[in-house]
């Protein structure tokens, strides 16, 4: 309505270039009217006067307004008709309201609206994944606010506070050396309420997960990255995003179909391609994933491209067979490409908990890991087990899925996550 107000502001004055004269008029009147009302005290000298002076010079006028004296009255009353007849053209606007100039102001608010979502990141992508980790936290957080209730922090607090670490699928390991920490701050005194507690757990499982260095960062053209992983995790979507990140950051991506196990892999991955923008290479259902990834690194070297993302069938890995097919892709690349791959990258489910501990392990033992992606970290409460795989295997988290969006695969920062689990 505002908008309305100040459409209208801007318009009247034009319109009211004419409205000085209608005013004008209007006061003339007015003006006569004033005058009239002294007829009543002197009528005879009224008229005598205006016979003499004013009716001889305005035959037809002057003669026509005597008869008229009574009516005075009524045009003092139309006077207000007069300011009516300029409130008219301000109705007259209602039809320019049509003209929707406030049409281009409401996708001004629609495109202003996605602006807090920008401003999200801001805060830091840990900031919300504090909120999506709810499960997690409240696991964790809210066991700790539970067993620290109204006691002291002593060693049975401490035993309790093992438990929880354990079955929130941090791990023995890795639950036993954050405990021993916090017990030589109990033992100093350092530890007095609830608060303190979380925030020296933080910065041990930050220690923990920031033991591990970062994937290195290698200088190959292409530079092939071979991921892995059971049936059912996210691999191909993964993969995907993946794409979609390296593509942001003006590097050329290509994809090579692996999986020709899978009904439909190859005709989900070429959607991918069309959705980042990426060029693909695959193979018939069947055929050999070997040769899939020989031909794809042959098309990288050809046509000059950054990076090769090589999509693999999943596979338990307690499939030896499967398994061993692997290592011949592995091979295979290597053949064609010496160092290749240059990273070979594991995608595990956050959901699974210690399973995906083990996988890691097996996995690892077939084809050398160079990192992990954790899927599905959004909606589980065994998040903890980022802890564990970095405490055990010494293998650098890359990327976490935080949901279904393109976007929702961020690279991982230890410092940011332990603070969101608290």
């Amino acid at each position: 309505m505002a908008f309305f107000k100040r459409f209208k502001k801007k318009k009247t004055p034009q319109e009211q270039e004419g409205q000085p004269q209608a005013q004008e008029q209007a006061a003339s009147p007015e003006e006569q009217p004033s005058e009239t009302p002294a007829a009543p005290q002197g009528e005879a000298e009224a008229v005598a006067a205006e016979a003499t002076a004013e009716q001889l010079p305005e035959t037809s006028e002057a003669q026509e307004q005597p008869p008229h004296e009574p009516e005075p009255v009524q045009e003092a009353g139309a006077a207000p008709q007069a300011p009516e007849a300029p409130a008219e053209p301000e109705e007259e606007p209602k039809p320019e309201e049509p003209a929707e100039p406030d049409a281009p102001a409401e996708p001004k608010a629609e495109t202003e609206a996605p602006e807090p979502p920008e401003g999200e990141p801001k805060r830091g992508l840990w900031g919300r994944l504090g909120q999506r980790l709810k499960k997690t936290k409240d696991k964790i957080g809210g066991s700790i606010d539970r067993i620290t209730l109204g006691k002291k922090i002593d060693e049975d607090t401490l035993d309790e506070l093992e438990e929880v670490l354990v079955t929130a699928d941090l791990g023995v390991q890795t639950s036993l050396k954050l405990i021993e920490q916090l017990r030589g701050k109990v033992a100093r005194k350092e530890l007095d309420d609830a608060e303190a507690l979380k925030k020296a757990l933080a910065k041990g499982i930050t220690e923990v997960l920031s033991e591990v260095p970062p994937a290195p960062e290698r200088d190959n053209n292409p530079h092939v990255i071979m991921v892995v992983g059971v049936n059912g995790v996210g691999k191909t979507t993964s993969i995907g995003k993946l794409a979609n990140f390296f593509q942001r950051q003006g590097r050329s991506v290509l994809l090579a179909a692996g999986d020709t196990f899978r009904a439909a892999a190859n005709e989900q991955l070429t959607i991918w391609c069309e959705r980042v923008g990426c060029d693909i290479v695959g193979g018939q259902e069947g055929a050999d994933p070997s040769a899939v990834a020989y031909d794809a690194v042959e098309a990288a070297v050809t046509r000059g491209h950054d990076l090769v993302l090589i999509d693999t069938a999943g596979r338990l890995h307690t499939k030896v067979n499967l398994m061993e097919e692997l290592k011949k892709i592995h091979r295979v690349l290597g053949k064609k490409l010496p160092g290749a791959p240059h990273e070979v990258i594991l995608v595990v489910d956050a959901t699974t908990g210690q399973n995906a501990l083990q996988q890691a392990k097996l996995f690892n033992q077939v084809v050398p890991l160079t990192g992990l992606i954790l899927t599905k970290l959004d909606g589980t409460a065994k998040g903890g087990v980022v802890v564990a795989i970095s405490g055990e295997m010494k293998l650098p988290i890359c990327f976490v899925g935080l949901g279904e969006g393109m976007e929702d695969l961020r690279p991982f920062e230890a410092e940011g996550f332990a603070e969101a689990i608290f």
